[in-house]
């Protein structure tokens, strides 16, 4: 008897972890680094990344395998994904893998009574909140690196601070949406970050991009930017649709209102009111997008601090 969880110890890790370290040693990780992100010895490391650990052909073989290890690779080294998200890349790969896919076929050579017994078991659903939720956090640390290299955002930080949010795909509530805890400011000219993006941390921004989800667009990132007359041209003159809604009534309603005159909206603003900062929101299909899209525009205003 033989689990097919003794091939995934047997087979798989050691031919994951071995590519995956050398990987790791060739982008320029040290070797304590590599065993940290792995949660691994040194003294594994180098023989995993000097080749003393046997792969298997097959797996390596395989075009899930090879993606699997160059997308935790790339996300690892840049930081856009952490061990936690990378552990649940290989969990859904391995599940992946065990529902007809190599793992099963290597299972099948090792166990060959199991080919009289037919059908699935689906353990882990791949497209999964978990999943989902890793892959956002990830897009909005991109997002940010963009803004934060984009030279002059901090003077397009309005006083209440900015945000970069990004939903799930059945996003319903404040909850399904990842932003920055507490905001970016501008700290004397400075870009910052106070901490990694989380979900239910946004109010406002978090809102106004449900709102709009809600009327029938479909945008999954929203960032909100200081309010001013030229923003607002460049944005239209580079093809943005916006309209304008009241920021003293009730803000989803205000946005729906809005958007039922322009449908195709995907810069949303409001000019102020008593005690309201008047503010720029857009809109688009992830964090990066939204961030290139405000890097773009700072550029198009020649406002570059």
């Amino acid at each position: 008897m033989k689990f097919i969880e003794e091939v995934v110890v047997e087979d798989f890790l050691p031919t994951l972890r071995s590519v995956l370290a050398e990987k790791l040693r060739d982008s320029g990780k040290t070797q304590s680094e590599v065993a940290e992100l792995l949660g691994i010895s040194q003294s594994a490391v180098s023989k995993y990344a000097n080749g003393d650990v046997a792969r298997n052909g097959q797996l390596l073989a395989d075009e899930r395998v090879t993606n699997l290890v160059d997308r935790l690779a790339d996300g690892l080294t840049s930081g856009d994904m952490t061990p936690v998200e990378a552990l649940i890349e290989v969990e859904v790969c391995i599940r992946d893998l065990e529902q007809g896919g190599t793992l099963a076929e290597l299972h099948a050579k090792a166990v060959p009574e199991l080919a009289e017994y037919g059908g699935e078991l689906v353990v882990h659903n791949p497209d999964g909140r978990l999943r989902q939720s890793g892959r956002v956090r990830a897009s909005i640390r991109r997002g940010l690196r963009i803004l934060q290299n984009a030279r002059g955002f901090a003077q397009h930080i309005p006083a209440v601070g900015s945000n970069l949010v990004e939903c799930l795909d059945d996003a319903e509530t404040i909850e399904d949406v990842a932003a920055v805890p507490g905001r970016m400011l501008d700290i004397r000219g400075q870009v910052t970050v106070p901490d990694d993006p989380a979900f239910g941390v946004s109010q406002h921004v978090a809102t106004v991009l449900l709102a709009a989800r809600g009327h029938g667009t479909d945008p999954r990132a929203a960032v909100n930017v200081a309010y001013s007359t030229e923003t607002l041209e460049a944005l239209a003159a580079g093809g943005h649709a916006l309209v304008e809604f009241d920021a003293e009534t009730d803000v989803a309603d205000a946005v729906g209102a809005a958007l039922a005159t322009q449908p195709d909206a995907d810069v949303l603003y409001q000019s102020g009111g008593f005690g309201i900062e008047p503010v720029i929101y857009l809109l688009g299909p992830d964090a990066p997008t939204v961030a290139q899209t405000v890097r773009a525009t700072i550029d198009d205003t020649g406002n570059d601090g």
